[in-house]
């Protein structure tokens, strides 16, 4: 169910660190409407960008009487088949596989971004009280008004949950991003940057030229030690666009756009590919040997 209106507490807003989530809680700050949770679910790959936005998030919010930002991530627990990993690149790099997105999926949001926040939520006592009531929690997300969210708005929630209502703030107020910036500067903040992992399947071309080289080689990485298992995909871009309607044309995977590009030289590249899921395999062996 969605709701398009002032809702009552408890009102949780997640929080990504990027323009429309901030612009949100820009609004609620000048609104003086106070939400109950502010939460940051980490997934262990947010770009570093995003990572230095949040201290100055945390002050403005500190200023303005609201709570903190809670950073909530999702915590593995069975490892019988895997060496342990805590990030959702370890999860791919250990498990050889891409994000779900890179196959047209959104299983990895679920897992690393929704399910931590209902875990938190469901350890907090006002919450618990108010599901005991037989009442909802009102969930505030950042969807703006712009046409791509319109669409994802459409598939977003859940009418049938009994727990919670989803609150889409900036679509009942008419923001779309460029408004969303304008109100984020006109706050005195930074704007911020796309909110997404560094590795995220719907990264456009200008975003890895901006990633540092630490980055690329980890990117590098990920799609080697994933290329055995691939049937139907090249890499992170799936089978790579022509650049069609007004879009760059890039290549499926990612590594052979950074070669072209030569962000990375040839020869480390070349290096990463084939001695890196190596040494990944060689320590799961270990792992499985009973070495620590």
């Amino acid at each position: 169910m969605s709701v398009s209106y002032a809702p009552a507490s408890p009102l949780v807003v997640s929080y990504g660190a990027g323009v429309d989530s901030t612009a949100l809680l820009v609004e609620f700050v000048r609104r003086q409407m106070r939400p109950d949770y502010i939460l940051f679910a980490d997934t262990g790959g947010e770009k570093p960008e995003t990572l230095a936005f949040l201290p100055l998030m945390a002050t403005y919010l500190q200023a303005a009487g609201f709570p903190p930002i809670t950073t909530v991530r999702y915590v593995p627990r069975d490892f019988k088949q895997w060496p342990p990993y805590h990030t959702l690149e370890e999860n791919c790099l250990t498990t050889g596989t891409l994000p779900s997105l890179a196959f047209g999926f959104k299983s990895c949001s679920q897992k690393w971004k929704i399910a931590p926040q209902q875990r938190f939520l469901r350890q907090q006592e006002p919450i618990r009280a108010q599901w005991r009531r037989g009442g909802r929690v009102t969930q505030c997300i950042g969807f703006d008004a712009g046409p791509a969210d319109l669409r994802r708005r459409a598939h977003g929630g859940d009418p049938g949950n009994r727990y919670y209502d989803y609150w889409y703030p900036l679509i009942d107020w008419g923001w779309d991003r460029a408004r969303c910036m304008a109100e984020i500067a006109r706050a005195g903040l930074p704007v911020p940057s796309k909110s997404s992992c560094w590795f995220c399947p719907g990264m456009k071309p200008t975003e890895v030229r901006q990633l540092p080289p630490e980055l690329l080689r980890r990117l590098v990485l990920l799609e080697a030690r994933a290329a055995p298992r691939l049937r139907t995909i090249a890499g992170l871009w799936r089978n790579g666009t022509k650049g069609t309607r007004s879009g760059e044309p890039r290549p499926g995977a990612i590594t052979a756009f950074i070669r072209q590009e030569q962000l990375l030289p040839a020869a480390e590249i070349d290096e990463l590919a084939s001695l890196g899921p190596a040494r990944i395999l060689a320590r799961q062996q270990r792992f499985q040997d009973g070495e620590t």
